[in-house]
């Protein structure tokens, strides 16, 4: 015990060089690297408070399938006790013991680390008061900086989240459509990019009012959100205006997602839980990088000029920039 605690005290001063990386993931994988030369368990985690979902693993090391979920779950529960400190059995095969201590800023437990030793002996994990005090300590200056980084995240997040539908906005559409163009071009990898006007929404906010149009377009979202895939990224553009930026996606690739959104749409009932029964179709534009443009401006300039082409025909459709029919059309 006495080895671990001077471990401890000792680096103090590490913690003043290490605590400066801002980056959430960064910061716990230095309070697992530390942490584990202090006390060498099986394994550690740190995991970051999400409110309303399951904490969020930002580092582990040692851990894998069933022993991760184990550290989720005493993470939880570290995290609505009020932030006290668990030492329990490991429900595992074989036994063990999970250590999970809170890592408090500001008045706040916002992360925990956690601990799993498979081991049978309780002298290793069996620690007293007092030198769970200590590593707690011990970690003082990094758990402020990655509270600092966490806080940081979630400022960056929301300056780039639209509020309505929790999707990005057109400010973060501008800079992952430079990034990924750059990407693009550098591998030589397709990029392409859907625009989406919803028809006949003016009609939703004039029959039922702004409150409902609100919902209706949070409904959109959500099917935008189910018919995308993992790798692609969903923006509201603005109004009644959605993107979606698909990476390593040519036309054709791009084509079958615009099916499968158009398809969602035409079979869904918006505000049903207002007692209405609304239907919403809506207009594709199609572009890709680099058939359609050359740059990310000029990527959606030609989406935005393609979804425009289906509105102008008639709507309810989906039309490939630089090609003369829509989905209606045959095309």
């Amino acid at each position: 015990m006495a080895p671990m605690l001077e471990r401890v005290a000792s680096s103090r001063e590490f913690w003043r060089t290490a605590a400066e990386p801002l980056d959430p993931a960064r910061v716990a994988d230095v309070i697992t690297s530390q942490i584990g030369m202090w006390l060498p368990l099986d394994g550690w985690a740190v995991y970051a408070d999400e409110w309303t979902a399951p904490p969020r693993l930002l580092a582990s090391t040692g851990l894998a399938g069933s022993a991760l979920d184990v550290t989720r779950d005493v993470a939880h529960r570290v995290l609505h006790s009020g932030g006290q400190d668990i030492l329990a059995p490991a429900p595992l095969a074989g036994g063990g013991w999970v250590l999970g201590l809170p890592l408090d800023a500001r008045g706040r437990t916002r992360a925990v680390v956690v601990g799993l030793d498979r081991s049978t002996r309780d002298d290793r994990v069996s620690l007293p008061a007092t030198a769970r005090r200590a590593l707690v300590q011990g970690l003082e200056l990094l758990s402020l900086s990655l509270d600092t980084a966490l806080r940081i995240e979630r400022a960056e997040a929301l300056s780039v989240t639209d509020d309505l539908t929790q999707l990005y906005n057109s400010r973060f559409l501008s800079q992952v459509l430079r990034r990924e163009t750059k990407r693009s071009t550098r591998s030589r990898r397709p990029l392409s990019l859907l625009f989406l006007d919803l028809d006949g929404f003016k009609d939703v906010n004039d029959t039922y009012g702004h409150l409902a149009g609100s919902r209706a377009l949070a409904e959109a979202a959500d099917l935008l959100r189910e018919s995308a895939r993992e790798s692609d990224i969903v923006v509201r553009f603005g109004g009644d205006e959605f993107a979606i930026v698909l990476p390593d996606t040519d036309v054709a690739g791009a084509r079958l997602v615009a099916d499968r959104v158009h398809e969602r749409f035409a079979q869904h009932l918006f505000l049903e839980s207002e007692g209405a029964a609304v239907r919403l179709s809506v207009s594709i534009g199609v572009a890709a990088l680099p058939v359609s443009a050359g740059t990310a401006e000029g990527l959606i300039q030609a989406a935005d000029e393609a979804m425009y082409w289906v509105k102008t025909r008639g709507k309810d459709g989906i039309h490939v920039a630089g090609t003369r029919t829509s989905r209606r059309d045959g095309g």
